[in-house]
């Protein structure tokens, strides 16, 4: 678990990726600061849909495993720099219809306190892939 006092490193960054991969959300809500943000990759507004404050983030983290229980964000890079951070990776899920998601894409993470206050997520817009297409 981050210290509230710890700077951020490219190995929380990945500590804070394993979680996502484990589908561990009280894990990753120990990244994050208590008036957190996620902007995720799609949904109504410019910006995605946005999620602001702890319960909001935890039940958006949620779902992206209710739709993709198969979600995983492998070959991660990560660079820190000051109180922003970003984080690169290749997501692959697997919908109930048996469809696909393949896709590259980037966090970009505002830091406070040795914690995430924002995690915009960035990925690029390909279309799911029936089951057995590659």
């Amino acid at each position: 678990m981050p210290e509230a006092n710890a700077e951020v490193t490219p190995e929380f960054l990945q500590a804070f990726a394993d979680a996502f991969n484990r589908h561990d959300v009280d894990a990753l809500m120990a990244f994050m600061t208590d008036d957190c943000v996620f902007e995720a990759s799609a949904g109504p507004e410019a910006c995605g849909a946005r999620h602001v404050g702890r319960e909001a983030v935890r039940a958006a983290y949620a779902d992206v495993w209710a739709t993709f229980p198969d979600a995983h964000w492998g070959g991660a890079r990560h660079v820190v720099h000051g109180d922003r951070a970003v984080s690169e990776w290749t997501f692959t899920g697997t919908q109930a219809d048996g469809s696909r998601v393949e896709v590259n894409g980037c966090d970009l993470f505002t830091l406070r306190a040795g914690k995430i206050a924002v995690k915009n997520s960035f990925r690029k817009n390909r279309p799911a892939l029936r089951a057995g297409e590659r």
